[in-house]
């Protein structure tokens, strides 16, 4: 197969590249090379999406599939007025973020309600993070309406965890858990976690612009138990933390914020409010060739990574302090 991807250098874009590499595809990167560097034995070509013509570096190639990452509805316009006709099949990456009710559990992405889409001239999710969701729905409608419903895949993916993440949300636990110790556990041991490693989203990718897939599906793994969650972690990990759980009720009180940030405890959403936003019907993607790890394989390998990495990426959640200080005053309540 030969594949474009746009994008290719970080994250999500890099791990696709090189799971279809290692499966033997024909890829092409292109990008503005800004964010990192493409995988060794890509294709690489430099282009600017910003720019009118910025596709032209391309030239007249053609492709068997296209998988694009963008959250710019403009750069989405751009990329299937100049490749649509030139491409078997296009797979865009889209987000759980644009749908308009997080509170109800167990919806589906061909029947959930969605946000609006961004209106033209709202272009820049980086300038507004409100934007984000309204601006993934536009890049969606331009997929669907230049390409059309069966050449198209929209992936809505979920949070994306392993390692290379930008985020700091899982590995925040991974580093927490393999400190070991006592440990603050937001929530009840019940609430419900849903998640997937970049390396099986990265995987279904590929596998979806192989088989032609068309439709709208969520990428995400089946939810699993926050308890579930922590103990998979320290399990992958060869620790055994004792864990306290904190309700939200005291942690809220005590300004702590939830997914993600300063004093946050990542991937921990208020109730009843985010009952819906991690816990979606991962059947139809599990249905359609999604396959997903043991959570002890991405702890172990997302800490391997975190040890590898510098000392100033990003770190979100709870420092040493706040979290004793935490516990301490739960304690003596």
């Amino acid at each position: 197969m030969k594949l474009l991807i746009l994008g290719g250098t970080v994250f999500l874009g890099r791990a696709t590249a090189v799971h279809a590499l290692t499966a033997g595809h024909d890829v092409t990167c292109a990008a503005r090379g800004e964010s990192g560097a493409a995988p060794a034995g890509v294709t690489w070509v430099g282009i600017d999406r910003d720019e009118p013509d910025g596709l032209a570096p391309l030239g007249d190639s053609e492709f068997d599939a296209v998988i694009d990452v963008t959250r710019r509805p403009s750069h989405a316009r751009r990329a299937v007025e100049a490749l649509a006709d030139r491409t078997g099949h296009w797979t865009f990456v889209s987000t759980g973020s644009v749908y308009a009710d997080d509170a109800t559990p167990g919806q589906r992405a061909d029947s959930a309600p969605v946000m609006a889409a961004a209106p033209v001239g709202v272009d820049d999710p980086d300038a507004d993070p409100a934007a984000y969701g309204p601006c993934k729905v536009a890049c969606e409608e331009v997929v669907r309406a230049a390409v059309g419903p069966r050449r198209s895949f929209i992936c809505r993916a979920g949070l994306i965890v392993g390692p290379e993440d930008p985020s700091g949300r899982f590995a925040y636990w991974v580093e927490r858990l393999a400190r070991g110790g006592t440990v603050l556990a937001p929530g009840q041991p019940d609430d419900a976690v849903q998640f997937v490693d970049v390396r099986d989203l990265a995987g279904w990718l590929v596998h979806a612009a192989q088989v032609g897939l068309s439709g709208v599906y969520d990428g995400i793994g089946a939810p699993m138990s926050r308890a579930d969650l922590l103990d998979g972690v320290a399990r992958g990990l060869g620790t055994e933390p004792t864990l306290t759980w904190v309700n939200q009720e005291f942690l809220t009180s005590h300004g702590v914020q939830p997914w993600s940030g300063e004093r946050s405890l990542p991937m921990w959403l208020p109730l009843p409010e985010y009952a819906g936003f991690l816990t979606r019907d991962a059947g139809p993607a599990l249905g359609a060739g999604l396959v997903t790890r043991d959570i002890a394989e991405t702890a172990r390998d997302t800490l391997s990574w975190v040890r590898s990495t510098a000392t100033d990426r990003r770190r979100p959640g709870l420092t040493a302090d706040e979290e004793a200080e935490l516990l301490a005053e739960f304690a003596g309540q």
